[in-house]
């Protein structure tokens, strides 16, 4: 793997000294396809109060074999209001072990997200180790998060989240498993359990190819709040056009 790639995970991490999964989010991989073009939707609704929905549209591509960027649109919806405009979201990831080289395939996620409202909330920046590993037909996925808002009204801290994974890859069309998405509070100080967001659920996934050289690929989720500080139920669906 290019050293070029750890240069830039090091760099990443240490831009960072809010992590918080949203109802659109999704478990992030490590792996990288070089030279593949996608065009990525995500939604998702949680039963939070007031109700909050999100969606996101983006498009991506496959650099080289280390990197893969891209750039979302996001909107949101908050209880009875319209849907609207929320934020742009440049995304990039890092692959930075040779795959199946180790036991564990790493990579590194890192982004920076504009909202709309820049002066109240600031600019967004997350970063974090992806982590994957394999057991026959089983796939495992962890994740840490660490997110911070530079530039805000007000101060934050540097907050620590996570995402887990279990699929069992039983067709191409149809894998089963189930996620999970956490938020611990700042990364030095988690705020105390019964505040904590924690939510985890069944999971469906597949691909299928839809003509030369493209493929659909989708994922979705329900999501039951297994602390207090978490919505009772969370939807989301990801559906990825690769050509």
């Amino acid at each position: 793997m290019k050293s070029n790639a750890v240069l830039i995970a090091a760099l990443g991490l240490l831009c960072l000294q809010s992590a918080h999964a949203g109802p659109a989010d999704y478990v992030y991989t490590p792996m990288v396809e070089p030279g593949e073009r996608e065009i990525d939707f995500k939604s998702g609704t949680q039963d939070s109060d007031p109700r909050k929905s999100a969606a996101t549209l983006g498009f991506g591509y496959g650099v080289n074999d280390w990197w893969f960027t891209e750039v979302y649109l996001k909107g949101v919806k908050e209880g009875g209001a319209s849907f609207k405009y929320d934020a742009v979201e440049w995304e990039n990831k890092f692959q930075l072990t040779e795959t199946g080289k180790y036991p564990v395939d790493v990579g590194l996620i890192t982004e920076i997200e504009i909202p709309r409202d820049r002066e109240e909330e600031g600019i967004e920046l997350k970063v974090g180790p992806l982590f994957q590993t394999e057991f026959g037909r089983l796939q495992l996925n962890g994740n840490v998060l660490f997110e911070k808002h530079v530039d805000a009204a007000e101060p934050s801290d540097t907050e620590m989240g996570y995402q887990w994974q279990v699929k069992y890859r039983w067709q191409p069309t149809l894998e089963y498993g189930l996620q999970g998405f956490g938020d611990l509070g700042a990364w030095d100080d988690w705020e105390p359990a019964d505040e904590q967001s924690h939510k985890a659920g069944p999971a469906i996934f597949g691909k299928f190819s839809v003509g030369s050289h493209q493929a659909v690929k989708y994922n979705a989720a329900w999501l039951v709040g297994v602390s207090d500080g978490a919505p009772d139920n969370t939807f989301r669906l990801q559906a990825e056009l690769e050509f």
